[in-house]
């Protein structure tokens, strides 16, 4: 396979005005950022991270400019790492593309060979996109839980965030596993969807009673969290005895105003999930696991909306918005 001398990429700019501009170019394989493994890109996805990036809500890029997009699955077309030779199909997620590196927007990607993941048996390179950093991010937060003793015997686990990527990943491995999983989410219209992932029951963000008190009335055997802010608060002080809390996202505030009374008389441990930095040895571990037995059974229902490249500029604002229900795959070249 023979890289193009030109290829078309969605690049993500700052002006000296500070705005955020970005588009597809037509560049060069010079053009991106530094790396040991050049790949064809067959696919990509959107994340949250991602629609902030690319619109400027957000300031995710430390560099600029940069290509967007920070999952990719592809072909390796070459390799200067042994461990990787042209034909291997591989995945990326994370590892700070679209932040300090070149991303998955593109039809061609340089990436730092300790990022590549090789595309585990039973996974497609569409399946490894349709799973993405989110997909990925729930089963780092189930292990992270399980290594820190969570059993299902200990009570229900409350997902928050439910509709996002990872909160619909999250509640569908958990009831694979054996775990009753309760959907707390603001879209209680998307009933029909959080039970068939596998949720037990709904808890409207909109009705449900926080309280004051330093400890409430324990509800959860642990709890994954998307949201933050004053949620995270309040599953501090509604978690059981040695629950554990899973923290992965601020869409609701980065303010956690708790007490020490959860950690020192119930034991209960607050988890930071980060799923960009850490050793390939982890990220491997991870996605034996997807493929195995925390692979996803509802990965069609989950990531049902596929577009084309050329949409990709169109499908960001909604994911701002909030509105988007489950995951979204970037359709490069599907003939890999």
């Amino acid at each position: 396979m023979i890289v193009p001398e030109r290829f078309n990429a969605f690049r993500i700019h700052q002006g000296e005005d500070k705005k955020i501009n970005s588009g597809f170019e037509q560049i060069t394989l010079n053009d991106l950022t530094d790396g040991e493994v050049v790949v064809k890109v067959a696919y990509s996805d959107i994340n949250y991270k991602d629609a902030l990036a690319a619109t400027g809500k957000g300031r995710i890029l430390r560099t600029y400019p940069l290509v967007g997009g920070i999952d990719l699955s592809g072909v390796v077309v070459s390799s200067v790492d042994n461990r990787f030779k042209a034909g291997d199909k591989v995945l990326v997620c994370g590892a700070q593309l679209s932040e300090l590196y070149d991303g998955g927007y593109s039809e061609f990607a340089r990436v730092k060979a300790d990022s590549v993941v090789n595309l585990p048996d039973g996974i497609t390179l569409r399946d490894a996109m349709a799973i993405g950093t989110a997909g990925y991010t729930a089963a780092l937060a189930i292990q992270r839980m399980e290594d820190n003793g969570q059993i299902p015997e200990r009570g229900p686990i409350v997902v928050t965030g439910a509709t996002g990527g990872v909160g619909s990943f999250a509640i569908n491995m958990l009831s694979n596993i054996g775990y009753e999983v309760v959907a707390f989410t603001g879209k209680t219209e998307q009933e029909e969807y959080l039970t068939a992932l596998g949720a037990s029951r709904l808890i409207s963000r909109h009705e449900i009673e926080m309280g004051t008190k330093p400890l409430e009335s324990m509800q959860w055997g642990g709890a994954i969290d998307n949201v933050g802010g004053e949620t995270l608060s309040w599953l501090t002080r509604t978690t059981n005895v040695w629950g554990n809390i899973a923290s992965i996202g601020l869409a609701g505030g980065i303010t956690l105003d708790t007490t020490v009374m959860p950690f020192i008389l119930r034991g209960v441990s607050l988890l930071g999930i980060n799923s960009v930095e850490m050793p390939l040895s982890v990220r491997e571990q991870g996605w034996k696991r997807l493929a195995s037995d925390l692979k996803p059974t509802k990965l069609d229902l989950i990531a049902a909306t596929t577009i084309a490249f050329s949409e990709l500029p169109d499908a960001f604002l909604a994911y701002v918005e909030g509105t988007v229900t489950g995951r979204t795959v970037v359709e490069i070249d599907a003939n890999l």
